[in-house]
């Protein structure tokens, strides 16, 4: 298979395949089949949870903003919150 050197290059910055496919005016499943030829992950958001999906279900590398926690600590905040609102009072 005979790679475009446009298609390539758009694909190597990123570019999603209807883009690309609108930029230079080819088809989406052409730029589809570039992006595999290359083996570049896909550029759109859900093709990349796909890709980067691991056997536990979860996304590599997300680290939410906040960690959840832990009821005894839940517990102790909340007793805190009481114990100031009491004050305040």
């Amino acid at each position: 298979m005979k790679i475009r050197a446009d298609i390539a290059a758009l694909v190597r910055e990123g570019h999603t395949n209807a883009s690309v496919a609108h930029r230079l005016g080819c088809h989406p499943d052409t730029v589809a089949r570039v992006r595999r030829a290359l083996r570049c992950p896909p550029a759109d958001v859900l093709g990349r949870l796909y890709a980067e999906a691991v056997p536990t279900g979860r996304v590599k590398d997300y680290r939410p903003e906040r960690m959840p926690t832990s009821p005894a600590q839940q517990a102790a905040n909340r007793a805190r919150l009481m114990a100031a609102l009491r004050d305040a009072a």
